[in-house]
């Protein structure tokens, strides 16, 4: 059984792509703070249903929904249902993104690929925040409203080959229309974006050690990320602590190193 809060806020949070990985471990994380939490999926039914049985223990009230966020209408109709559980949402926590990394997409062509993402990963992200930041907007109280969104943190210098461009492509827009949301939503509620490294999700367990490798290099910290590690900044960008931090991309690499090669194991 998970340790949750004694006290958690009565408060509303929704984690879209909760079924596992990433997803998973935010909302494992923001049950410790929010008594309601919708959870949401798209097509892994006994993962969702996991990842409820666990929040449930912890004797939060949990609501499942499924949706498709490539299709705009789901988007709306997401956040229609989501809003309307407990009449607010005071976290909106976009984790979702379409996998082309493993499964059947990993065999599709560069443009499908990219053609997947920019559905599920911008135009979803766009639609689901736009929505629900306005009806954010109306809530009214001593703690403002938070949506944080998901981006990459090698989307700011790039990297190479087909997975960098199209990963780098999708990402920096989801950062950039994060700081925008920021603005126009803005006093009422914040909008970050949280930028993971290498991080251990399902695509790492069958990664080569040559990518393990430039992991590791990768990080000054000289080790992989794990859910965790991004789930514990969205938990604090969620929470009133992090009031004053609005329309940041926070990321959470153990830091970047740009001359892995220069650099002993230490």
């Amino acid at each position: 059984m998970m340790a949750g809060s004694p006290n958690p806020r009565q408060a509303v949070a929704v984690v879209t792509g909760a079924s596992g990985g990433i997803g998973r471990a935010v909302a494992r994380a923001v049950s410790r703070d929010f008594s309601h939490l919708v959870v949401h999926y798209f097509s892994r039914r006994d993962a969702i249903a996991e990842t409820e049985a666990e929040l449930t223990q912890t004797g939060r009230s949990v609501h499942v929904l499924q949706a498709d966020l490539s299709n705009l209408s789901q988007c709306r109709h997401l956040v229609d249902i989501a809003w309307q559980w407990q009449q607010r949402i005071d976290a909106w926590l976009h984790i979702a993104g379409a996998d082309v990394l493993t499964g059947p997409a990993a065999d599709w062509d560069f443009h499908a690929k990219l053609e997947r993402l920019w559905q599920v990963d911008v135009r979803g992200t766009i639609e689901c925040c736009r929505e629900i930041g306005r009806r954010m907007q109306t809530l009214r109280g001593p703690t403002r409203p938070a949506i944080v969104t998901l981006g990459w943190d090698q989307a700011d210098q790039g990297m190479e080959g087909d997975s960098g461009e199209m990963f780098a492509a999708v990402k920096a827009a989801v950062a950039a229309f994060s700081r925008s949301l920021a603005q126009s939503l803005a006093p009422r509620v914040r909008v970050n974006c949280v930028s993971p490294g290498w991080i251990q999700t399902d695509w790492s367990r069958t990664a080569s050690d040559k990518w393990h490798r430039r992991a590791a290099q990768q990080s000054l910290t000289r080790r992989w990320g794990t859910p965790d590690d991004v789930a514990q900044v969205v938990r604090f960008l969620a929470s009133p602590d992090s009031d004053f931090l609005n329309g940041q991309v926070v990321h959470v690499n153990g830091g970047f190193c740009y001359y892995p090669g220069e650099r002993g194991e230490g």
